[in-house]
């Protein structure tokens, strides 16, 4: 008999990208399926430019071995700087860390199957919170080249 685990489905929807991060791999540890919903309406503080630039620092860096063909791979989708900020969080070193992360879900948007679903939102991981400026997860992605949707 398998025991059915807890599911999470979260809003990303103005929540800080780290904080929000933060709480979804506590999650996962503690066991729970978590299904995380409009992943590129979350956002990250500082000033726009700043960050963007920040983000694109990242994809220049190469590799000794043969940079043209294998530099290091860098996420550019929201659901990608997403999953990569919790697996950023997460044990992948040990077993569980790698289970946990297994059990996580992200999506832009909200997809058809789970439009009537109680989405949870956390009020200590809100953008209100933020005093200075910030930028969506979905302006730094078009701005490192991806393209959107898919749909």
């Amino acid at each position: 008999m398998q025991e059915e685990k807890p599911i999470l489905y979260i809003d990303a929807s103005n929540h800080i990208l780290g904080r929000l991060a933060s709480i979804v791999a506590k999650k996962l540890l503690e066991g729970y399926r978590v299904y995380v919903f409009n992943v590129e309406k979350a956002v990250l503080s500082g000033e726009k430019q700043r960050v963007i630039e920040g983000y694109k620092l990242l994809l220049t860096v190469k590799t000794h071995t043969n940079p043209e063909k294998s530099g290091i791979r860098r996420p550019r989708s929201p659901v990608n700087i997403f999953k990569r900020a919790v697996r950023g969080m997460l044990p992948m070193d040990k077993p569980h860390g790698r289970e946990a992360y297994k059990r996580l879900r992200a999506f832009t948007g909200l997809p058809v199957e789970y439009a009537n679903i109680e989405l949870t939102r956390f009020p200590e991981a809100m953008s209100s919170r933020l005093r200075g400026r910030y930028i969506s997860v979905e302006e730094v992605s078009k701005a490192l080249g991806w393209r959107g949707g898919g749909k």
